[in-house]
């Protein structure tokens, strides 16, 4: 059996590892852990991990409010400021 060196094997081991600030949601509904498709109306708890553990965040009203917090969209492109035609910006123009 040949031996992995150290250096390697903590990289692995890094990458198979949850990383600080992800979050999750449970279901705060009755009886035990069930599909976010069967109780959509249930409450959630929204967890973020802390490197150590699971630690409550906020509580959300069902799962499409959970999802929002999850999965937030994502911001439009900004477009650039385009100057009106004739007039250039910086040191080029002519004075």
């Amino acid at each position: 059996m040949s031996d992995e060196p150290l250096d390697r094997w903590a990289a692995r081991r890094q990458g198979r590892l949850r990383k600080p600030g992800e979050l999750k949601a449970i279901s705060l509904g009755s009886g035990p852990r069930r599909g976010a498709h069967l109780e959509p109306d249930a409450p959630r708890m929204i967890l973020e991990w802390d490197g150590f553990a699971w630690q409550p965040l906020a509580t959300v009203e069902n799962h499409a409010a959970a999802c929002r917090i999850l999965n937030p969209a994502p911001e439009p492109p900004r477009q650039a400021v385009q100057p009106p035609p004739g007039k250039l910006p910086g040191r080029h123009r002519k004075p």
